[in-house]
């Protein structure tokens, strides 16, 4: 079980929730802030304070003062008539990331909920009842409004749940799973939904994704040099030291311990002077990208500990502040940047892919085929390599640098950052798919070249992915291999 402080979850921490099921709950400490931060509420509306979010209308209208009696009715129509989410849904695992981070930002005392709301978040993500929330419809500015007020629907017993796979009505399964829809209070539907948690969720999958598919690019481009018989000085420590950047000389120091007692890696001179750059180059490449994946682990860590609502309330209620933290420009940007990280580990394996199947620029079989001419062997396996960078290329345009103002232009600048955080998404599932053929290919050159010539780690995943996908001794529906290998990367390190 993970305890909750809403200032120190961890990446690691969101890994265990969405991927191994952790139950959560929330430390005593931060149930007194969340205490505190409610009867601030209840003061204010008791005293007739007039206070946006809390007895005001939204966006444009906050200049509209709601009724005392009119309060609860105003959170309840807040969430029916922003829930416009549109297009596929979010991954449940995203949704469950979703529910996590809301409770975390919820719990550090600033958004004035009832302690029963908190409550009910930690019911539903230790039950596993995960809303189903459409991937379209926010601008990333005024926090995730759409995605976060499908989210809120199921509190309240509306929307829809996934059960077992299967969308449901949430009431059927609250239900089932006896806990208690709950009426919203003041300021409860506007702090639930005004908040970056969509895309910072979807963000923090990206990013454990990202790390794996990173990590794993490196074995597959050990089995790629393997194949080519590539230049293991490329590696050598004192390049990289000279350079000075850590993570490239970190990638040059996993790369030769793959590749230490491989004996189908060649040294300078011996068969060539130098190799091409998507072979030499890879500390320098894949290190780049390293970079980013650790800048965007900063900002994701910042973002899942921090209070985007608003406004926020300080000071036991005396102070009471209308902010921009729900802008979603820092994840906006680290999403742009991942994107870009992520296309390069695809742009230069693609590079590899066609090095490993061209006639031209090695000595194995044409496209690896078995009766080359009779047979394509991975021929188009290359093509749809090419495509799915050509993709991404388009993909990785930053969402960030547009911006359409809403709200009657009171909201005149957003982020764009759950686009972003969608699109990085696309280019992981592209660029897995992009290194499962990479795979493929270096496995079959290392066949070529001798298996029992590999170095003991390369050929420990040969060995594994043979019961994954065979040898290429005939044309085949190639689609499958490729589905089968980027499934088995998924899951597998």
């Amino acid at each position: 079980m993970i305890e909750l402080t809403g200032n120190s979850l961890t990446l690691e921490q969101i890994r265990k929730v969405c991927y191994e099921g952790d139950t959560v709950q929330v430390a005593a400490s931060s149930m007194e802030k969340v205490l505190a931060s409610r009867l601030a509420v209840e003061k204010i509306v008791a005293e007739k304070k007039t206070i946006y979010g809390i007895n005001t209308g939204f966006g444009k209208f906050s200049d509209v003062t709601i009724a005392e009696d009119d309060v609860a009715r105003l959170q309840l129509n807040l969430i029916r008539s922003h829930a416009c989410g549109v297009g596929e849904n979010f991954p449940e695992i995203v949704s469950r990331a979703m529910m996590l981070l809301r409770l975390n930002a919820l719990i550090k005392g600033f958004s004035g909920v009832r302690p029963v709301l908190v409550e009910k978040l930690v019911e539903l993500l230790n039950k596993r009842v995960h809303p189903v929330i459409p991937q379209q419809g926010s601008l990333g500015a005024s926090g995730d409004l759409a995605p976060l007020s499908h989210l809120a629907l199921v509190l309240i017993g509306e929307g829809e749940v996934f059960d077992n796979g299967v969308v449901c009505g949430s009431k059927i399964v609250l239900d089932r799973e006896g806990i208690e829809p709950i009426v919203l209070q003041a300021k409860e539907g506007l702090a639930l939904i005004n908040g970056t948690q969509a895309m910072t969720a979807m963000g923090a999958i990206n990013y454990l994704e990202a790390e794996k598919i990173a990590y794993q690019s490196e074995w597959i481009s050990a089995m790629t040099m393997e194949g080519l018989e590539g230049i293991i000085d490329a590696f050598h420590p004192a390049i990289h030291e000279a350079r000075g950047y850590i993570q490239q000389i970190e990638i040059a120091k996993r790369m030769r311990a793959i590749l230490q007692d491989s004996k189908l890696t060649t040294r300078q001179g011996e068969k060539r002077v130098q190799d091409a750059y998507s072979l030499r180059c890879i500390p320098q490449v894949h290190g780049a990208s390293w970079q980013v994946l650790d800048y965007v682990k900063e900002k994701l860590e910042i973002e899942a500990n921090a209070a985007t609502d608003n406004p926020l309330i300080f000071d036991d209620g005396e102070t009471v502040i209308s902010g921009g933290n729900f802008h979603g420009q820092p994840i906006a940007f680290a999403m742009d940047f991942l994107k870009i990280a992520i296309a390069e580990l695809a742009n230069i394996s693609e590079r590899r892919i066609e090095r490993l199947v061209n006639p031209q620029l090695n000595d194995l079989p044409p496209f690896l085929s078995p009766e080359p001419g009779l047979q394509s062997g991975a021929m188009i396996m290359q093509y749809a390599a090419a495509s799915l960078v050509s993709e991404n290329k388009t993909l990785a345009h930053p969402a960030s640098v547009d911006s359409i103002p809403s709200s009657a232009n009171q909201e005149d600048h957003v982020s764009m950052g759950t686009i972003g955080s969608r699109h990085a998404s696309m280019i992981i599932q592209n660029t897995r798919n992009v290194l499962a053929i990479e795979c493929i290919c270096s496995l079959q050159a290392a066949e070529y070249r001798g298996v029992e010539n590999m170095a003991s780690r390369t050929r420990e995943k040969l060995n594994l992915l043979r019961e994954v996908v065979p040898s290429i001794t005939q044309d085949r529906i190639f689609s499958n291999d490729i589905k089968q290998v980027a499934e088995w990367l998924k899951i597998n390190e």
